[in-house]
Parts: C-alpha cells; structure tokens; sequence
C-alpha cells in the first residue's frame, strides 16, 4: 500500500475493510481524501471479481468483508447493476475541509444503474403521475351562487 495512514498494518487493514462493507452496505460514506484513495481501488477490485458470479468469488468476498449482508448485496444487486461497466462502480467528490483538523473530505459513493434506464424510470415515472383530464361536476350549491351573483 502507499499510503499507511498512520497506523501499523493490522488496524489500517481493519480500518480498510470496514470502510468497504459500509461502502457497499449503504452505497455512499464520507472520508478523508487519503481513505477515500486507498478504499476506490479495493472496491472496484471486489466488484470485478464478483462479476464472475461463481464459488471462489463468492469465498474471496466473505473473507475480505466483515458482514455476509455486504457479500449478499453485492452479488444480488451491484453484480446485475454493472453487468455492462468493466470498471468505475466508484465516485469520489471532495466536499472541502473539515472543521476541527482542515483535513480533506470526500465521499465515495457507488455508482447508480446506467443513464438510458434512469431517465426511462423517470420519464416512467412522469406519465404515471401525470392527472388524468376529466370533466368535473359543478357542486350542487355552486350553480345557484353562480346565477345569482350575475
């Protein structure tokens, strides 16, 4: 690893891996710039290698991530979600400094589904909630309130 993020090999292996799980359990964390840089690179390894979709991928996930629910998710929901990328599951966006140290923050966040199948959600969406025209009824008082107002 280039980076040791002033710790010793255990803790910052630990930190790595949880920082992972939660990345793929809630698709979106905030970071400092130096984790955010060293998580990218191991999130999208993780999720090339469930591509294949077999046992030894399955095994290779279930001892790199703390929670079975993370394995579960990914070959459930970002395994079908990537079937068409080859690589880039993860964004990265600085946010700026943080208050108490001026460290650089970031959020990682995963990739969504392709842009062609959002905007045809949306538009999905749009006509769905579109109102329907249909010819209201006046209420049964507002008829004479109208004649009599002329």
């Amino acid at each position: 690893m280039a980076n040791s993020l002033s710790r010793k090999k255990d803790s910052r292996k630990s930190l790595l891996r949880n920082l992972v799980t939660s990345l793929v359990l809630y698709e979106e964390i905030k970071t400092t710039e130096a984790k955010a840089k060293e998580v990218k690179p191991i999130v999208e390894h993780l999720i090339f290698i469930a591509r294949k979709n077999d046992l030894a991928a399955r095994r290779k996930l279930l001892s790199y991530l703390f929670d079975k629910k993370a394995v579960k998710k990914v070959f459930e929901v970002l395994v079908p979600r990537y079937k068409d990328l080859n690589s880039g599951y993860v964004l990265s966006y600085r946010i700026g400094k943080r208050l108490g140290d001026s460290a650089s923050l970031m959020i990682l966040k995963l990739k969504e589904g392709k842009l062609e199948e959002l905007k045809e959600k949306e538009k999905d969406a749009k006509d769905n909630s579109e109102p329907k025209a249909s010819a209201k009824k006046p209420a049964k008082g507002s008829e004479k309130i109208a004649k009599t107002s002329k």
